[in-house]
């Protein structure tokens, strides 16, 4: 089956979403583990509504988090990829850079090397400034994937969004700007 990726790296390809991720995301998003670091599983409804928005994000601002698959079969594996945030806090507005994987996909590098790529293309191909990422202060995979790509961490500040979820609230905030990804990327080659 062919899918019309807009970029890829070596293993992954980033694409808009389509009707047919609904199924594979819905059940990606009610499982508790994947969700551990959110207040709530999803249910199928709210991956639908989310997938709505992920779609409208992309046709609004020509970015999103993007439906990611394995090259070598065509798998859907989640997402990697940015959204603008707009929320109150000392970090935003910003561009944001955020990834969800399901547990089969989980410790292959994949949410580095796509993280990583997006980077490139967020700032060669769409001409991000900075970019930020965010997780909750518990969440130590998230935070060594910003770590191993670079970013440098700002600091903790209470999520808005969070505000009637205690045990998330806390968040950390990382950011990378272009000049920084670029001297990164020229003492790695």
């Amino acid at each position: 089956m062919h899918k019309n990726y807009l970029f890829t790296s070596k293993r992954l390809g980033f694409r808009n979403w389509t009707a047919s991720d609904l199924t594979e995301f819905a059940s990606m998003n009610a499982d508790k583990a994947v969700m551990k670091h959110f207040p709530e599983p999803l249910t199928t409804e709210e991956t639908a509504e989310l997938t709505e928005r992920l779609q409208k994000h992309y046709i609004k601002n020509g970015y999103t988090y993007y439906a990611t698959d394995r090259l070598e079969n065509g798998e859907f594996i989640g997402f990697i990829g940015f959204a603008f945030q707009e929320y109150h806090s000392k970090y935003t507005p910003a561009i944001d850079m955020g990834w969800r994987l399901k547990p089969s996909a989980w410790g292959y590098g994949y949410a580095s090397e796509g993280a990583k790529r997006c980077l490139e293309f967020g700032f060669n191909d769409l001409g991000f400034e900075t970019i930020i990422a965010v997780c909750t202060e518990n969440n130590r995979p998230s935070e060594k994937v910003m770590q191993k790509i670079g970013m440098t961490k700002l600091g903790a500040f209470n999520h808005p969004n969070l505000k009637d979820y205690p045990d998330y609230e806390r968040c950390l905030c990382y950011k990378i700007t272009k000049d920084k990804w670029q001297q990164n990327t020229s003492h790695t080659k």
